[in-house]
């Protein structure tokens, strides 16, 4: 376990690209997601029934793997837990400077083998998910995976999936969110819809996340990714910071977008359409029943607007963009105001909603208005806001979990990384992850990143394999 992680802890700049290095991550990776299968042949009693006999059968199971237990307890050579009581960790220890995977893991997050290594830490390994929620300069792990997410045509589904998972491990902190929106970024010279200058690390992730869902929409349509990203945002959503007006306008976007996907799945299922279903609407991942999706939006556009409510009821003051861009578009609320599902977060947004019309209704006769001005009622008015009328919700938290047998995605996984990489010469067909037929393995391609879930204020929304 030390060989492969002395050689990643020791890359620098110059040796980013070393095939040492790299051979490494893929040894690492695969000795830490190895699961020996084991067949047990008992006997089962059935004398409990009328006509008592024996029945021989076959059961399996994984044994514990080794080097997967080292790495959930690897503890970071500058500091010693052991010293504290409850966190004395049961099996091997081993120390490794956390400062400089850290460091490592920022230049490499564009391999998908790094973000896999980088969430194996984070998942598994509560002292190296500690470290990182600590570190000042999160934005050396996020960066690169935001551009990832920004190069998703070009990347694998599995590597966007990955990177997604990690973001939802890490907006379970509430103070994660809170620095994010804290660090400004002096430019992101990868976007390239327009200028993003001194935008903070915070907007810059509601950006991204926003235009995966679109991507997702018109490319994968799968419903986990929106499941995910959407997730991510939810958890962020109390402790969003000064928006930035260009994430902000997204926000609102992606309800807009939203809702008009919904309203077509509503003219199908209310036959008001003369034309056979959509293909355009049909999808990976989506059922083939318009009432099934239209189920599916309605529970989308409800956790966008609970977004949007979240930031408006715990953060109006310090988002005066959010409230702007609401009442920019707000004639795209309207359709819904009476919607059973959509009645609570809207009767607080359009409590807002209200209390700014009346003080720029207030001052329409006395100026020529503009964007600026607008901003400047609208500031002016934050600061007395004191969110009368506003019904508190159960704040939304949701969080990341395995499934029992995550082997089952992982362990083909690794080796489809390994085998693409060609570091190592492997006979294909000598390769038994299972105890099934080689061919059998090969004829799925794997397609869901993660064999785990997300749970929602205790409702767990099942990711299959």
């Amino acid at each position: 376990m030390l060989f492969p992680f002395n050689y990643l802890a020791n890359r620098n700049g110059e040796d980013s690209k070393s095939p040492v290095a790299e051979g490494s991550l893929d040894v690492l990776l695969i000795t830490s997601y190895y699961h020996k299968c084991i067949l047990v042949d008992y006997v089962k009693d059935k004398s409990h029934n009328s006509s008592p006999e024996t029945l021989l059968k076959e059961d399996t199971y994984f044994s514990e793997n080794p080097f997967r237990k080292a790495l959930q307890n690897v503890q970071d050579i500058e500091f010693d837990h052991n010293d504290i009581e409850g966190n004395a960790h049961s099996g091997p220890v081993i120390r490794l400077p956390f400062t400089s995977i850290y460091d490592t893991l920022g230049m490499c997050l564009a391999d998908e083998t790094s973000v896999l290594l980088l969430y194996s830490l984070l998942h598994g390994n509560s002292d190296f998910l500690a470290y990182v929620l600590v570190r000042t300069d999160v934005d050396t792990l996020l960066m690169p995976m935001l551009e990832t997410l920004y190069n998703a045509p070009s990347r694998t589904s599995n590597h966007i999936y990955m990177v997604l998972v990690i973001f939802l491990i890490l907006s379970q902190d509430s103070s994660f969110n809170a620095s994010i929106h804290e660090l400004i970024l002096p430019n992101v010279p990868w976007y390239q819809e327009r200028l993003l200058y001194q935008t903070s690390l915070g907007s810059l992730m509601v950006i991204i996340l926003i235009r995966t869902v679109k991507f997702n929409l018109s490319k994968l349509r799968d419903i986990y990714l929106h499941t995910n990203c959407l997730a991510t945002l939810a958890n962020m959503a109390p402790h969003v910071h000064r928006l930035s007006s260009y994430a902000a306008q997204r926000l609102v976007s992606l309800f807009d977008m939203l809702s008009r996907k919904y309203n077509k799945l509503a003219e199908v299922k209310n036959n008001k359409m003369n034309t056979s279903y959509n293909d355009d609407l049909r999808g990976v991942g989506l059922p083939d029943d318009p009432s099934a999706e239209l189920h599916i939006y309605t529970d989308f556009l409800r956790l966008v607007l609970e977004i949007i409510n979240a930031i408006l009821t715990y953060a109006l003051p310090r988002n005066r963009e959010v409230v702007y861009a609401i009442m920019h578009r707000q004639e795209i609320f309207l359709p819904f105001r009476n919607h059973p599902r959509f009645i609570e977060p809207l009767e607080n947004i359009y409590t807002v909603l209200d209390f700014f019309n009346k003080r720029v209704d207030a001052q329409k006769a006395d100026r020529e208005w503009s964007v600026d001005k607008l901003l400047e009622v609208i500031i002016n008015n934050c600061r007395s806001w004191r969110g009368e009328g506003m019904k508190m919700f159960t704040q939304l938290r949701f969080t990341y979990e395995q499934e029992s047998h995550p082997e089952e995605f992982f362990i083909p996984y690794v080796w489809q990384l390994v085998l693409s990489h060609g570091g190592f010469t492997f006979s294909p067909s000598s390769i038994n992850l299972f105890p099934v037929p080689v061919e059998e393995i090969y004829e799925h391609d794997v397609e869901k990143p993660v064999n785990g879930e997300l749970k929602e204020n205790g409702l767990q929304v099942g990711i299959p394999v």
